[in-house]
């Protein structure tokens, strides 16, 4: 598959993620990170949260899964990725992750995927977070 099929066949691609104890507790022993904005509701609250915070960097891990595993072809590598933080997640959270091809360069073998990540509230969905990552087609 060259980068112009996979694009064609990567064109829009949703996905469900649930943000889990297995998730929350998996994040924050690989990254050591215990600052009490993640892991005191207490401190969550007096700070305006309803309660602790999700990792933000818990999204890149979706990014990772969405190039690794949902794209049509194995032979990729993510090249760059950023994601704005718009509202907060919280544990128990369903995100839906939607990635849109949006740029297309056969020259240097690269697709831009546009993200944007939300959650069902009532019958609204809102964006949390939005971003991009570029995707590399590795050759033979």
């Amino acid at each position: 598959m060259d980068i112009l099929q996979l694009a064609k066949h990567s064109q829009q691609i949703q996905h469900i993620y649930s943000i889990t104890p297995e998730v929350y507790y998996s994040f924050q022993r690989c990254s050591n990170d215990y600052n009490p904005l993640h892991t005191d509701e207490d401190f969550a609250k007096r700070k305006n949260f309803s309660e602790r915070v999700m990792y933000g960097n818990i999204l890149n891990c979706f990014v990772s899964h969405f190039v690794g595993m949902l794209l049509p072809v194995r032979d990729v590598i993510l090249i760059a990725q950023d994601i704005q933080y718009h509202r907060p997640v919280y544990l128990y959270d369903e995100i839906c992750m939607e990635a849109t091809v949006n740029n297309v360069s056969d020259t240097v073998n690269i697709i831009e995927y546009k993200l944007k990540f939300f959650k069902q509230v009532e019958e609204k969905k809102t964006i949390v977070a939005k971003g991009h990552v570029q995707v590399g087609l590795l050759k033979e």
